[in-house]
């Protein structure tokens, strides 16, 4: 293998690994599990970061790796598992769309990323092409995470996962400033943050944190 294709190997390669992991995403029902995966998809994330930070000349990606390792693979995965213990959620959680239907409609999704990234990105590399093009993927799959599972957690925890996509195509551009990469983490932990106190709020008011207990109150079905 010749030292040149070498970068775009290593790249795809922990790119194509997110990816995947975004499907165990979406075929997990247990709670533990899917935060387990979670902290895999961030400790690939970190790599990738450093792996670009390394190909690009761009040392401010190296910090990235360093924030998305400590935060995304460590630090939120056990704050959730905490969570986990203290609200005693059942191990498994129910989806508003079955794990066969929920895989094959990812698989669409994957589709439409790439029918939607490469030809717009015709002018960029191959390398830029194809990262945007699996970072959407992911932003897509995360995005069908929190609309197919009923269980609040496991909405925050496709929320994390639209947002390592988000965070991998970032790193894939060149000259990419840091700021924008922590500006956005910095967003979507706030958001975090904020959904886990509705989490806790209606784990206290409903006494579940399936959201399907919130329908009685949507006022549907009421008499005009």
């Amino acid at each position: 293998m010749a030292f040149g294709q070498l970068p775009y190997d290593v790249a795809h390669l922990l790119g194509g690994a997110m990816l995947l992991v975004s499907f165990v995403l979406l075929y997990q029902r247990r709670l533990g599990a899917v935060v387990n995966a979670l902290a895999t998809q961030g400790a690939l994330l970190a790599l990738a970061a450093a792996w670009q930070g390394g190909v690009q000349g761009a040392p401010q990606l190296y910090a990235t790796a360093l924030i998305a390792l400590a935060a995304k693979a460590v630090l939120i995965p056990l704050a959730l598992h905490a969570a986990i213990r203290r609200l005693s959620l059942q191990a498994e959680v129910e989806t508003a769309l079955g794990v066969g239907p929920s895989l094959i409609a990812g698989i669409a999704l994957v589709a439409l990323a790439i029918l939607v990234a490469l030809p717009v990105t015709t002018g960029a590399g191959a390398l830029a092409r194809e990262d945007l093009a699996i970072a959407l993927s992911i932003v897509l799959l995360g995005l069908l995470m929190m609309i197919t599972r009923r269980n609040a957690l496991s909405q925050i925890v496709g929320l994390m996962s639209l947002e390592n996509g988000i965070i991998l195509a970032a790193v894939g551009v060149a000259g990419m400033p840091l700021v924008v990469e922590l500006s956005t983490a910095g967003l979507v932990l706030i958001v975090a943050v904020v959904a886990g106190f509705f989490a806790v709020r209606i784990q206290g008011s409903a006494g579940t944190l399936d959201t399907e207990a919130l329908e009685a109150h949507r006022g549907e079905g009421e008499a005009r």
